[in-house]
């Protein structure tokens, strides 16, 4: 019977093509909007993904993301060093910065000052160059997005490409010379502006003068420690805040959620995804089931149970779910993966987005088999005889 139910499905070509295309329309949409949301939202803490060496992040309690920097003084580093259970702490300084590029244009940069000597807290991947190399004098690392697109030099020649930022180039830094020692590879932040890298010293001397220069403390456990009891000791006894990488990353990706207007924006397009598909689908799958009553109708007058017919419904629902499921996801993956290689665009596709669009589409699918089961159920096996 469920052979049969599959051949009545496939056997209307129009009707199968039009739920197929509802279901992966919704499916496409769903993917698609959900992946670039993720792909935004892990944005916001991308200097949190690429620093892998610290336990634990010590700042201002007032702080409320990541680029929400308020300075500390250089004493607190000290305070934190002496905590039991620390085994290093190392200063790390976050900041904007303007670089005026070889034609008189200005450029803002993400500027990351490291402990000058163990560095701790740099590149993930260097391209060209080594992070060793920072102890040049003058010397300073960018980022391969930001060398090649905003920090690039005018060609010569009019009209034809800019020329990305090398090994052995100098960038002018709040009028200080700087000198490019290596090409970094980063996950992109949310703002997409380019990142420079350097010492910490170098780094307050890149920024207008302040009091206060100290952004983070990075923090390494000593083995065996309990890092949430370590992190619960660094707030009693210096007054600061501790977080681990996790639970920072949370806090910066929840102030985007609870003050911008990013997850409305995202959620009513996939809410909009989800209605058209679940109409597109409906009325297709609705119509096909009226077409095939006389099929239903002449099965159940040869003794098919009311039951054994729900079931055949429901596997054509599943059947065009998975299908559709598969060709909506592909087509968004596909897309989205080949245009983040080529462009800013944030495409982030996690197996959690994947079972949840699934669902989604089960959920159509099955909605739209539950009004055509009704229709099939009331169904008078006399209905084969008429006309």
């Amino acid at each position: 019977m469920f052979t049969i139910a599959l051949k009545m499905l496939l056997g209307d070509r129009s009707k199968y093509f039009g739920i197929l295309m509802g279901v992966a329309l919704a499916s496409f949409v769903i993917t698609w909007q959900g992946a670039i949301f993720v792909g935004l939202m892990s944005r916001t803490f991308a200097l949190l993904t690429d620093m892998g060496d610290p336990d634990i992040w010590v700042m201002d309690p007032k702080v409320q993301f990541i680029d929400d920097v308020k300075p500390l003084p250089s004493t607190d580093l000290y305070r934190v060093r002496g905590i039991e259970g620390v085994a290093w702490a190392a200063p790390l300084y976050k900041g904007q910065t303007r670089a005026r590029l070889s034609d008189g244009t200005f450029q803002n940069c993400v500027l990351i000052g490291l402990e000058d000597a163990t560095l701790t807290g740099g590149p993930p991947e260097m391209v060209e160059g080594s992070v060793e190399d920072l102890r040049r004098a003058d010397g300073v690392i960018v980022d391969f997005v930001g060398a090649t697109t905003r920090l690039a030099r005018p060609n010569p020649m009019p009209g034809g490409p800019r020329v990305p930022v090398k090994v052995g180039d100098e960038l002018e830094l709040n009028d200080r010379r700087a000198v490019v020692v290596g090409i970094s590879r980063n996950t992109q932040s949310f703002q997409s502006n380019p990142t420079i890298y350097t010492t910490f010293s170098r780094a307050t001397t890149f920024v207008p003068r302040e009091r206060k220069l100290l952004s983070f403390i990075l923090v390494n456990a000593t083995p065996g420690e309990d890092i949430q009891a370590l992190c619960d000791r660094i707030e009693r006894v210096s007054g600061l805040a501790a977080y681990t990488r996790e639970e920072f990353k949370w806090k910066t990706v929840n102030y985007f959620m609870n003050n911008t207007g990013i997850p409305i924006s995202f959620g009513i397009s996939v809410a909009l995804g989800f209605v058209i598909g679940a109409v597109i689908t409906g009325f297709m799958f609705f119509s096909f089931t009226i077409d095939n009553l006389r099929y239903l109708g002449t099965l159940k007058a040869m003794g098919t149970t009311n039951a054994m017919l729900m079931w055949m419904v429901l596997l054509q629902a599943i059947f065009v779910a998975v299908v559709g499921w598969g060709l909506g996801v592909g087509v968004a993956s596909y897309m989205g993966t080949s245009a983040a290689r080529n462009s800013p665009l944030a495409f982030r596709l996690p197996w959690q987005l994947l079972m949840t669009s699934g669902a989604a589409v089960l959920v159509i699918c099955m909605a739209s088999a539950m009004i055509s089961i009704r229709k099939v159920i009331r169904l008078e096996p006399a209905i084969v005889f008429k006309g």
